[in-house]
């Protein structure tokens, strides 16, 4: 039978001690938000939904027109990442499509949500 070596028993009985969060931005309820700014999310916006038979979906073509769950005129839902986070309407700008928030979903409302 291998007996451990004296290096490896001192090492497996070190104690680790950890800095206290006392006084740093985590213990103080400040948020920096600085190192998280620059990843990336994916933005989304959804016109409507409809649940389709896969034979129907399979019988889609050019020109075939797919009924959605929402009233012409109803704003659009905005996800970030698969989170509401907003409404809007559709806009045109330079020829391009774009989104005009009217309703923006409040942080604590999104937690709600989730539970």
């Amino acid at each position: 039978m291998n007996q451990p070596t004296e290096a490896a028993s001192a090492h497996a009985s070190e104690r680790v001690e950890f800095d206290s969060l006392h006084g740093t931005a985590a213990g103080s309820g400040e948020v920096n938000l600085d190192m998280i700014l620059d990843v990336p999310v994916t933005l989304a916006m959804e016109v409507g939904r409809t649940r389709i038979s896969i034979r129907n979906l399979l019988q889609l073509n050019q020109g075939s027109v797919v009924e959605l769950d929402r009233a012409a005129g109803e704003p659009l839902d905005v996800f970030v990442n698969g989170t509401l986070v907003a409404h809007g309407e559709v806009v045109v700008i330079n020829e391009k499509f774009g989104i005009r928030l009217t309703d923006v979903i409040s942080p604590a409302e999104r937690v709600r949500k989730l539970r």
